[in-house]
């Protein structure tokens, strides 16, 4: 039992050596370690089922899911344990909000997954339906594609076709013609086989022939567009063969199938949003328990530590600008102390050259050419 206690107050990320000095707030500090461990379990059971939807391959899911899980234990981890409880109000709900807000970002990553497979059977029937509608609109893209090719095709025949038809329509015409001709019926209304008959049976000769030429240039024509529609229509039976069953059991046809299915029923709803509402208050919940708990010996203890930290670093830092200036200064005025009587001794050593040199141009020891004929009077 010592030993659990032991790795809850690791996950709680309380300080050891603390807590030893504030006993009373070691339960507290374990079950708040207690819950960020289960909650980092939640978190790598999601990853887990939600990878499995991704590579379907058990190794994988389990391993990605753990390190998921890890991830989301070294957050909460991290955020509980940085949470400091001070004696202002403002500063704590300051401190805590963007804490919370992070909470609840995993709490929804993690719910969501657990979501899916706890509608399982009802996102499974909804795959089936959405697999049928993706089916009919692939069918109805490739029928499109080809019934478009096929429709223009035999708008083509259809014109070739109507090119013969009038002809027969002349032809049938010009005949008609003949035989009224013939019988008196029609034109002279004389019935006899005279010049006139003649020259209008010469026309509907004349009309068949340009029939038959006509047909002879078509058939070949409309026999290449029925083979050209043949074609395409084997295509489309080709295509429509290939799509079999369409794959929509992905993590995202998913998770459209749960949103699919909480639109059409509102008791999924309900429980989709309690499940999420339930998984924010685990994550929130330490963070909230930290806020309204009054200031612990725990964290007066820490307050002291950390406190007498900040004011040892403040002395060391201090004592150390203190040492460094004083040394600056040291060096400065050490500097400038020794420039000070190198110049002056530069000037008391020029002047004694001057004077010495007046002396012995006085005494005619020297004449002012010899000196001039130095660079320097010092030299």
């Amino acid at each position: 039992m010592l030993e659990i206690q032991k790795f809850f107050l690791f996950c709680s990320g309380s300080q050891r050596a603390i807590l030893n000095r504030a006993p009373s707030d070691i339960n507290k500090q374990a079950g708040i370690g207690a819950t960020i461990f289960f909650t980092g379990i939640f978190a790598a059971l999601a990853g887990s089922y939600a990878m499995y939807t991704v590579f379907h391959n058990y190794v994988a899911a389990v391993f990605i899911g753990l390190l998921w899980g890890l991830l989301i234990f070294n957050l909460d981890r991290y955020i509980v344990s940085s949470l400091k409880i001070k004696t202002s109000a403002i500063k704590n709900v300051g401190n805590a909000l963007p804490r919370v807000f992070l909470a609840v970002i995993i709490a929804l990553v993690i719910a969501k997954p657990l979501e899916l497979k706890i509608f399982d059977s009802e996102i499974n029937a909804e795959l089936s339906i959405m697999q049928l509608e993706k089916l009919k609109d692939n069918e109805a893209l490739v029928k499109s594609r080809f019934d478009d090719d096929i429709a223009a095709v035999k708008t083509d025949i259809a014109s070739l076709q109507n090119q013969i038809v009038t002809k027969e329509e002349i032809r049938n015409n010009l005949n008609d013609i003949a035989i009224k001709e013939a019988d008196g019926t029609g034109g002279s209304q004389k019935r006899n086989m005279g010049p006139i008959y003649k020259a209008k049976k010469a026309d509907a000769d004349n009309a068949q022939q340009e029939l038959e030429e006509t047909i002879a240039e078509i058939s070949p024509l409309i026999d290449r567009y029925n083979k050209q529609i043949e074609l395409l229509t084997n295509q489309k039976s080709e295509a429509l063969f290939t799509l079999g069953t369409v794959d929509v059991n992905g993590f995202a046809s998913r998770l459209e199938a749960l949103s699919r299915a909480s639109k059409k029923s509102s008791a999924i709803y309900l429980a989709s949003l309690f499940i999420m509402f339930l998984f924010i208050i685990i994550e929130t919940t330490p963070i909230f328990v930290k806020l309204i708990s009054a200031r612990s010996p725990y964290d007066y203890v820490l307050d002291k530590h950390e406190y007498a930290y900040i004011k040892n670093h403040q002395w060391v830092t201090t004592q150390l600008r203190n040492d460094i200036d004083s040394k600056v200064r040291f060096d400065n005025e050490i500097t400038a102390f020794k420039t000070q009587i190198a110049i002056e001794t530069e000037k008391r050593i020029l002047k004694e050259t001057i004077e010495e040199s007046f002396a012995d141009i006085k005494s005619n020891k020297t004449s002012w050419k010899n000196i001039f004929a130095k660079k320097h009077i010092w030299e």
